[in-house]
């Protein structure tokens, strides 16, 4: 069988000096990139109406103008999946803090070496083609649901989850359902998975895609403990160790917490199982 074609990365360069742009340019063109420049933020998101960057290497510093802090909030409101990696000659805790909290990949210190700049797009490349199999994935399911939701008869809808789903007959019938249902109910709770929206007795709430999507991955795999580890690999598509894991899952957790409490949901229906991970309290969803 012939190997499918090689399809070279896509990164976006900003900075708003030209001398860094040339040499991270090179430095990542060396190794097969396809790579843009942009001098400063608007540059860079007008580049990003008419391409699709695997990576966006961005400078924090960058006057006049919107800063790469904001580029980050910018590039997350308009596509939560983007991938970003910050450069700074002026380190400090608070803008490191802050830019992790909006999403950032990566946080890198000028001068940087050529093989920390790869590395980390790198696995900024990875992580970002692993969200978009994700995606698709996601894609595909809503779509069977779609077509799941107009079979006319019980017996036509579970042929057709069956053969979605790859299955021979010989698995659970209600566990296959359950992971193609359109619509979650956990208490006063309910979840929609195909259109990314929450209510509690049919007030809606606002999350993130983040938060949506951990509380649903929580909300299939209720019963059970799901690690920091597996909550990152699958909410967010990439790997980390697990007490890197739980750094990057605990304000995600708390801001859903705070937001579900805020309607007069208990607090306590996302359990913390110390040094484990976290579940759903099905007592409190029932």
């Amino acid at each position: 069988m012939a190997a499918e074609p090689f399809e070279p990365a896509s990164v976006l360069v900003v900075d708003d000096e030209a001398a860094i742009r040339y040499s991270v340019s090179k430095t990542l063109q060396r190794v097969g990139y396809n790579v843009r420049e942009a001098a400063n933020g608007d540059d860079a998101l007008d580049a990003m109406k008419s391409h699709l960057f695997d990576v966006i290497l961005t400078d924090v510093r960058m006057p006049p103008g919107i800063d790469g802090v904001e580029l980050v909030r910018r590039i997350k409101d308009n596509d939560p999946d983007s991938v970003v990696i910050l450069m700074t000659a002026y380190p400090s805790l608070g803008t490191a803090v802050e830019a992790l909290r909006l999403g950032a990949h990566d946080y890198l210190i000028k001068p940087s070496s050529s093989q920390d700049i790869r590395n980390s797009v790198a696995q900024g490349i990875e992580r970002s083609r692993n969200l978009k199999r994700r995606r698709l994935l996601l894609d595909a399911i809503r779509s069977n649901i779609h077509e799941l939701s107009r079979a006319p008869e019980e017996q036509n809808t579970t042929s057709l989850v069956r053969e979605a789903a790859g299955d021979n007959g010989s698995g659970d019938e209600s566990a296959i359902m359950a992971g193609f249902n359109s619509i979650m109910q956990l208490g006063s709770l309910t979840i929609y998975p195909g259109r990314y929206q929450i209510a509690v007795d049919d007030h809606p709430i606002d999350l993130t895609p983040t938060e949506f999507d951990l509380l649903l991955y929580l909300a299939a795999h209720r019963g059970r403990v799901v690690s920091c580890h597996e909550l990152v690999r699958e909410v967010r598509g990439y790997a980390v160790d697990e007490a890197e894991a739980r750094e990057v899952i605990r304000p995600h957790v708390s801001n859903l917490r705070r937001k579900l409490k805020n309607m007069g949901l208990d607090e306590d229906l996302i359990v913390n199982v110390r040094g484990i991970g976290y579940r759903l309290s099905e007592a409190q969803a029932e």
